[in-house]
Formats: structure tokens, C-alpha cells, sequence
């Protein structure tokens, strides 16, 4: 039996998705990718979004079997919207993964984790032998903390714990990340706070000492990951 309900059915993206024609570009060079039997990891944010329209195309013209295994509620309900089939790392490991970025440096390195998904997203990149991340060329930076803070999830007792340990490493500026349409802080889908950080300097040694820090679930800093970075030119 059905539920009898449009809600998922009349999801929509809920912002501006800035340089879509761009973005579409990439969304198409991802979806040329795609064979039939593919597991795909799928990351959050509106270049994602925008490539599971054209990855759910694919699918009926071609009729493939695809399975997605997705980073958080808001692209599993894309999925749901969409038709595309889901699965999870309990039965099956990705082939390939995609996802977006809010920095990226010539080496490839990232930030990640303005929309929060930042553990989940780390778990399906590592569990993956080939990723994939879509960007725009604003996202480019000749230094990781260029434009974005460090997002780290953070277990909630351990707030306080945790950033005097982020200060002890070099942190200089740490805020709670509030929330937007609810009261009060940011709950990840994990059930956990999360803290943006500033650092004058990241070094390749960072993201490790980060997770180093007793109470830190994972943070957005993604160094030396397998990844091929595509991107969508503004021009």
C-alpha cells in the first residue's frame, strides 16, 4: 500500500541554485559516467540535486538498475521524489561517489559541511574507490580557510571539552552553528552540535588533529582522498 500523500512528490530545492547552467553541465558530465549495476554514493547540495533530475532521466530512457546510497534525509527524499532506488552501506559498497564542495585547493584537498552531512558524507568518500567532486569556480582557493570555516560535528557534552582542544591546536575563532527555522543550535541528523572553526594555517597534519580531539564525531576537512575534481565555470 502507498501513503496518499504529495509531500514528498512536491519537494523542491529550497533556494536559489546560483549558475545552474553550469552546474547542469557537470550534472550531465556525471550522469555519462553511469552504467548499468552502478552503486553510487550521492553527496548533498544543489549541483547534486540537480544531477539526480538527470541521473533519474537516465534510468527510465535506459531502463538501468541503479542504486544510491544517500548522505542525508534531504537527498533520500530527492530520491524517493525522483524514482531512483535506494540503498545503504549495509548492504552494499559504492562504486563510484559524487558530492559537492564549499572549498577546494590545487591539491584537491576540501572543506565540506555547510549543509551539515559532513559525517556521513566522509564515510561514503572514504568507503569509495573513485569520487567525484562537483563544483563551481567560486569554490576554488589557493588556500583551504580561504572563505569558509572548519565545520566539526561534535558529540553535545563534549562542547566545551572539545573547544578548548580546537583552540589548542591553533583554532582562533570557534561559533556555534545556530540554526536558521528552528530556536537554538544546529542538531545534525546524528544528533550532535556542530562548531565552525577558523584556522590562520591548515596543514596536512589538521584534519587528524583534529579527530584527535575527544568528543569530535568528524569534521569538514577532507586531505589527501581519492578525488577527481569537476568544474562547473561560471563563465
Amino acid at each position: 500500500m502507498e501513503w496518499n500523500s504529495d509531500i514528498i512528490k512536491n519537494l523542491s530545492w529550497a533556494g536559489t541554485i546560483s549558475n545552474r547552467a553550469g552546474k547542469q553541465k557537470v550534472a550531465d558530465q556525471i550522469v555519462a559516467k553511469i552504467k548499468d549495476g552502478d552503486i553510487i554514493g550521492v553527496g548533498s547540495g544543489s549541483t547534486v540535486y540537480l544531477t539526480l533530475f538527470a541521473i533519474a532521466e537516465k534510468i527510465k530512457a535506459e531502463k538501468l538498475n541503479i542504486l544510491a546510497i544517500p548522505t542525508s534525509i534531504e537527498i533520500s527524499m530527492a530520491c524517493s521524489k525522483l524514482g531512483i532506488p535506494l540503498t545503504s552501506l549495509y548492504e552494499h559498497k559504492p562504486d563510484w561517489c559524487f558530492d559537492g564542495a564549499d572549498e577546494v585547493d590545487p591539491a584537491h584537498n576540501l572543506i565540506k559541511g555547510r549543509g551539515g552531512a559532513l559525517f556521513k558524507e566522509k564515510l561514503l568518500i572514504s568507503s569509495s574507490p573513485l569520487n567525484y567532486i562537483i563544483v563551481d569556480d567560486t569554490k576554488l582557493v589557493d588556500k583551504l580557510g580561504s572563505k569558509f570555516p572548519v565545520p566539526v560535528e561534535v558529540f553535545p557534552s563534549a562542547l566545551l571539552h572539545v573547544k578548548e582542544g580546537l583552540k589548542a591546536i591553533g583554532a582562533n575563532n570557534i561559533v556555534l552553528r545556530l540554526a536558521g527555522g528552528k530556536d537554538g543550535p544546529v542538531i545534525t541528523e546524528n544528533g550532535n552540535l556542530l562548531l565552525d572553526v577558523h584556522f590562520d594555517n591548515i596543514d596536512n597534519e589538521m584534519e587528524l588533529k583534529i579527530k584527535s580531539i575527544t568528543g569530535v564525531i568528524e569534521s569538514g576537512l577532507f586531505i589527501n582522498y581519492n578525488i577527481e575534481v569537476l568544474v562547473a565555470s561560471n563563465s
